[in-house]
């Protein structure tokens, strides 16, 4: 597949490094584990694994990572489109 567009993350060093590191030792690379995620988030139609707020489980424990002012933007997001796709409908 030719590549058509590129992908810019801003992320700490050390973190990179690991993460590269992690990749490498597992016969890839980091560019390529962020495609599979990307394929994956597709055929999932979302997040290819479970995100809770639970931060007693493996999953939950990602919540310390998420932007808490995007997720106040995101509150009743979904409802909100609905409404909003039923009004031009109708």
């Amino acid at each position: 597949m030719a590549k058509e567009a590129t992908l810019q993350v801003r992320m700490d060093a050390d973190l990179k490094v690991k993460v590269e590191i992690l990749y490498r030792n597992m016969g890839t690379t980091f560019a390529e584990a962020v495609r599979i995620f990307a394929k994956q988030s597709i055929l999932e139609n979302g997040m290819p694994f479970i995100v809770t707020a639970n931060s007693g489980n493996t999953y939950g424990r990602l919540s310390k990572y998420a932007d808490l002012s995007k997720k106040v933007l995101e509150e009743g997001a979904y409802e909100r489109a609905m409404v909003e796709k039923n009004e031009k409908t109708d």
